[in-house]
């Protein structure tokens, strides 16, 4: 196919990509405003060895992976609930939380993802205090040069964003539809390729020039 007919095609079946391409943006704006809204609030510790030699720093990092594990546990999200008595089970409060390490800066960003940004915040912070009260006590069994500390680097915030985001998924919707609505286009025009309506169709055929064409009178 030629320039020529591929713009033939798009005007006469333009149409279906346009349709495709509003249906998919509409399904995507009204399945983002079912959603419920969600805020993530996000608290940010630090790991930190009371000197900065080479063997101690990294030691700490070696140690950013099972405060971790120690965190990412039912335990630790029951005794969440217990402090600041919410009504939910540890394993659903898990599920909200996302604990994640940057062995280069030594922190652990601890996220909580809810419909109350207040509440997302107390948790994230509370979180927070579980890990310094852990290091706090194995610091005791540890000789003063060796302990490595937890503490916050700020208070727990959470962005302007939230999710779902309408106007994203409206324009991704959009764009998935208008590339089913091409396919979707390309797919009829070659089950209708050995269908011949035009003179070129004819040309393109039998590989020989039209040299003349005879009306067809009723």
């Amino acid at each position: 196919m030629n320039l020529i007919d591929y713009g033939r095609m798009l005007v006469r079946r333009g149409w279906i990509i346009v349709l495709v391409a509003i249906i998919g943006a509409a399904s995507a704006f009204v399945f983002s405003r079912m959603q419920t809204p969600l805020v993530r609030a996000s608290q940010v510790m630090l790991i930190q060895p009371s000197r900065n030699d080479f063997g101690l720093a990294q030691a700490t990092t070696q140690l950013i992976e099972p405060l971790r594990a120690y965190l990412n546990s039912t335990l630790r999200a029951a005794e969440v609930i217990n402090n600041l008595q919410l009504d939910m089970t540890p394993g659903d409060l898990l599920s909200k939380v996302d604990i994640g390490t940057d062995r280069n800066t030594l922190t652990m960003q601890i996220d909580v993802e809810m419909e109350d940004c207040a509440i997302a915040s107390r948790i994230a912070e509370e979180w927070g205090t579980l890990l310094i009260r852990y290091r706090n006590q194995q610091n005791q069994t540890a000789r003063q040069e060796d302990r490595v500390s937890a503490e916050r680097q700020d208070i727990a915030r959470c962005p302007t964003a939230q999710t779902p985001n309408v106007a994203i998924n409206t324009v991704a919707g959009g764009l998935f539809g208008a590339i089913l609505g091409t396919v979707i286009v390309f797919v009829l025009e070659y089950l209708e390729s050995s269908i011949i309506r035009r003179r070129e169709d004819i040309e393109r055929t039998l590989d020989l020039p039209v040299l003349a064409s005879i009306s067809h009178l009723e």
